[in-house]
């Protein structure tokens, strides 16, 4: 079984302290709380239907050019949705992490490293510290 070798001063990372988990924990359910927001506003764009979106009840069709446009903003509406979609699963699997395992929160998935308190007050949800996740978007050039 193969060992890691640590030099004789050099100390396992400490977990976080509690005052910072509860700080992360703040800032991932209000990212949370917004984005949810966010995809109620993008539900309501999706509800609404061609005849009421102009407040315009009848059965009447729009010009060829107004419902173009309306199905172009439908399809950024809905792109910008699963992006948001995306964003709620990973603040959902980092508050997971919190709670499953508050001493490994704000370690490196990639080289188990502390995460910098910038980086995770930025991006409470960010799984690499800055050093591997540079590494990872340079490999993807």
């Amino acid at each position: 079984m193969p060992t890691t070798s640590r030099p004789a001063g050099d100390k396992k990372p400490k977990p976080m302290g509690k005052k910072h988990l509860d700080h992360f924990e703040k800032r991932l359910l209000e990212e949370r709380k917004r984005v949810l927001k966010e995809l109620g506003h993008y539900d309501e764009t999706f509800g609404s239907t061609p005849q009421g979106a102009d407040g315009d009840l009848s059965s009447y069709s729009f010009h060829m050019a107004d419902q173009g446009t309306d199905a172009m903003e439908r399809e950024k509406a809905f792109l910008f949705a699963s992006q948001e979609g995306r964003f709620l699963w990973h603040i959902d699997e980092a508050l997971r992490r919190l709670y499953r395992s508050p001493a490994t929160f704000g370690k490196c998935h990639q080289c188990g490293g502390d995460i910098a308190f910038e980086r995770l007050d930025a991006l409470p949800h960010a799984r690499f510290c800055i050093g591997c996740k540079q590494r990872e978007e340079d490999a993807k050039k």
